[in-house]
């Protein structure tokens, strides 16, 4: 055997170890995508089933925001009443106060003054009775 006859036989040797590495790890390599590929059909049937759940609950949600729609509009509408009721009641005490200051009567003064006026009727009407009498 001569030198070159040698180095074909190592060149072959290594041709033959580079081949089969070469065919495990395609070997390895077809069994991961396989058990990938199985994965991913299952991810996207649950994935599709989670959509179809989803798109479901949506429906359902949307059908009770119509239901509700109406009542958040009440709501709404009752809001802009009672503030619009408590503008009124501010304006309203503003000018009891300021007709309270013109005519220098307290609440207990203007009830004191109308209690007056009604004892005079009463006393005005009893004796005008024992005149008739």
């Amino acid at each position: 055997m001569e030198l070159g006859q040698l180095a074909l036989i190592i060149f072959a040797i290594a041709f033959l170890l580079l081949v089969l590495f070469i065919g495990v790890f395609l070997l390895r390599l077809t069994r991961s995508l396989s058990i990938i590929t199985v994965d991913v059909d299952t991810i996207a049937r649950s994935s599709n089933e989670i959509l179809g759940n989803a798109n479901t609950l949506l429906n359902d949600v949307n059908g009770k925001v119509k239901t509700l729609d109406p009542t958040v509009q009440a709501v709404a509408d009752l809001s802009v009443t009672v503030s619009q009721l408590n503008a009124t009641v501010q304006n309203v005490t503003s000018k009891f106060s300021t007709a309270k200051a013109a005519t220098s009567f307290g609440a207990s003064g203007m009830a004191s003054a109308m209690a007056k006026t009604a004892m005079e009727r009463y006393k005005n009407k009893k004796a005008a009775k024992k005149e008739k009498k």
